[in-house]
């Protein structure tokens, strides 16, 4: 009888939990890391991969993707594990569909979702009730999701309801995210402020910052500096920032206007009206790239076709403008804090079924660029994510720990294979995995289980989203 399941052998094994670097075997049993050695004998294994020239990596997470129906749908959980992705947080849902696309297009990638706080859709009004949100986290948290998502940025709440949303959420030690924004601000630098100081001490998630650093107020620059001032004083805020130079936005008018305010910005940043007409036009002109289902994945694509698409679904489309500058992207991957730890904790892509999905591609090329050590790399793309879900299990490769694991070729910059659980997802491009494991808090294990998907239940108090702002 074998000793171990799998053995990756002669990979270049890259693990700052363990402080582990250089070349080594990884073998793997019952989904779990066995042994790490620099020979590990071949013969005790059921099956053997040669990683030689290429990068063992813990698996990739993904803190910040679009999962759900509204997103990509079918195509989101393709598209992440095509590209190396072993866990990723769904950072809107709804959780209802994306518990639904988890159970029946599942690649074998854990799967979280926080649920969309959207004024006038998902809870009463634009100034809702301690009470309304209560309530809203109850049905919530029952369907399965770890938290919510407040949708600022793009349908903003008073600035009042959106901290009483955060300080609820803390009461209750549900996951709280938030793309900034209120009736009193934008999703730019001075909403980025604000919601610092809306979190009151309080622990938050504020998606993207890089968002909020693209010269809508000062230079580009100076708000990611200004940024990473405001995060290194306030270590309560768990943050995260992507690299491509796309967003992903609505695309969707009601009136000939678009609903959401961040469409509306790009549009004017482009030079175009923040209207019907004007939208039409950025598409025709390739300033607006529509998302477009194609080949089994979503692709961005302008001009007559797209703008056709966009009519044929009567305007209900997804979009994204080459609008985020290289300089503030680049500067919040690698910002600091004194001690030297990340002030940005994470690299995401804000992407899954928004075409974007460049953590390895993208990222690696901050190493090339030695902004970034690989060891850095592997904290901000796998053991920093897992900590703020509190993935005990996860984000390294230590002896005991889960078998989610990512193999990249560093010269081509692509993820070559892939495994969660010790269980294969994808291997040169083709993506083999089924099902989801979907990480859920004891509220809505049920739910999960009810929907045929294995949950993976965790303690969002011992997270380092919570631990972080009780420092």
């Amino acid at each position: 009888m074998s000793t171990y399941d799998l053995l990756l052998k002669n990979g270049y094994v890259v693990d700052p939990g363990s402080k582990l670097e250089g070349r080594y075997d990884v073998a793997i049993a019952g989904g779990k890391i066995e042994k790490i050695a620099e020979h590990i004998d071949g013969t005790k294994a059921d099956e053997i991969i040669d990683a030689g020239g290429h990068c063992v990596l813990p698996g990739i997470i993904d803190l910040h993707t679009h999962m759900s129906g509204d997103f990509g749908g079918r195509y989101a959980h393709k598209m992440v594990a095509e590209v190396g992705v072993t866990t990723v947080l769904d950072m809107a849902g709804p959780i209802d569909s994306s518990v639904s696309m988890a159970a029946n297009y599942g690649t074998g990638v854990n799967v979280a979702c926080i649920h969309m706080v959207r004024g006038n859709v998902t809870i009463e009004g634009e100034d809702p009730s301690r009470e309304a949100i209560h309530a809203f986290l109850d049905k919530a948290l029952l369907a399965g999701a770890l938290g919510c998502k407040i949708l600022g940025g793009h349908y903003p709440l008073t600035a009042a309801a959106t901290a009483r949303i955060i300080e609820v959420a803390n009461e209750r030690q549900a996951y709280v995210g938030f793309h900034a924004g209120t009736k009193d601000t934008g999703s730019n630098i001075d909403g980025f402020l604000e919601a610092v100081n809306l979190a009151a001490g309080h622990a938050l998630h504020i998606a993207h910052i890089n968002s909020y650093c693209r010269g809508q107020v000062r230079d580009p620059l100076a708000e990611a500096n200004q940024a990473v001032a405001a995060l290194i004083d306030n270590p309560n805020i768990t943050s995260e920032s992507y690299i491509s130079p796309f967003n992903g936005t609505s695309a969707q008018c009601a009136g000939g206007i678009p609903e959401s305010n961040v469409t509306k910005t790009c549009l004017k940043a482009g030079g175009y009206a923040a209207d019907e007409p004007g939208m039409e036009q950025a598409i025709l002109k390739g300033w607006a790239f529509v998302n477009i289902p194609e080949g089994g994945r979503v692709v961005l694509k302008a001009g007559p076709e797209a703008r056709d698409f966009w009519r044929a679904n009567a305007t209900a489309a997804n979009v994204s403008f080459p609008i985020n500058p290289a300089d503030s992207r680049l500067r919040l991957a690698t910002a600091k804090r004194p001690d030297g730890s990340f002030a940005v904790g994470a690299i995401s892509t804000d992407g899954g079924g928004i075409p974007r999905n460049s953590i390895i591609d993208m990222g690696l090329s901050l190493v090339k660029l030695n902004a970034l050590t690989l060891r850095e790399f592997a904290v901000k793309t796998s053991l920093n994510p897992a900590a703020s879900l509190g993935l005990k299990s996860k984000g390294h490769l230590g002896l005991g720990m889960d078998a989610d694991i990512t193999v990249v070729d560093l010269e081509t910059q692509k993820a070559v294979m892939s495994f969660v659980n010790g269980r294969p997802v994808m291997y040169k491009g083709l993506v083999v995995g089924r099902g989801a494991q979907f990480i859920t808090t004891a509220a809505g294990k049920q739910a999960i289980a009810d929907a045929g998907i294995t949950p993976l239940v965790v303690d969002l108090a011992e997270s380092d989203f919570y631990t972080r702002a009780r420092k």
